[in-house]
């Protein structure tokens, strides 16, 4: 048998081995790139328990903020300081009540200090447009510790 009509006959043997490898390659780089993401989330997540515990907050399930936060902190990242999200937390700040029994409240210093902790881990650049967004929001210690 000659080399040539050896080499003629198994070609699916090539071209399957080909597809082998080109498919094996192929998953290398999505295992690759979910690996590295899955680490900075991981990282992310960790730095930002440990920045929490050092200001005195307890600290959160590091699944839950891989799954909230990510790598670039989601929800919390976009547009801090726009007008709708600054609207909406200031009526979550509120008493609680309905209707016209919802009465505007002082609130507590630790609470903006949390999300300015997110910010400061996930998204420093979003800081100066947060803090400028809360400039006029009067705060105290009303939460008793």
């Amino acid at each position: 048998m000659s080399p040539t009509r050896f080499a003629s006959e198994h070609k699916w043997i090539y071209w399957g081995a080909i597809v082998i490898l080109v498919g094996l390659a192929i998953t290398g780089v999505i295992r690759y790139a979910y690996v590295t993401t899955n680490a900075k989330t991981q990282s992310k997540a960790n730095q930002l328990q440990e920045e929490l515990v050092k200001a005195g907050y307890p600290s959160p399930d590091t699944d839950t903020v891989e799954r909230l936060l990510g790598t670039d902190g989601g929800q919390v990242c976009e547009e801090p300081g726009n007008a709708l999200k600054t609207a909406l937390w200031k009526i979550q700040q509120s008493n609680g009540a309905a209707g016209p029994g919802q009465r505007p409240v002082i609130s507590d210093t630790r609470a903006v200090e949390a999300e300015r902790i997110v910010l400061q881990v996930y998204c420093p650049d979003e800081l100066d447009d947060f803090d400028e967004a809360l400039d006029d929001l009067k705060t105290d210690d009303t939460v008793r510790r």
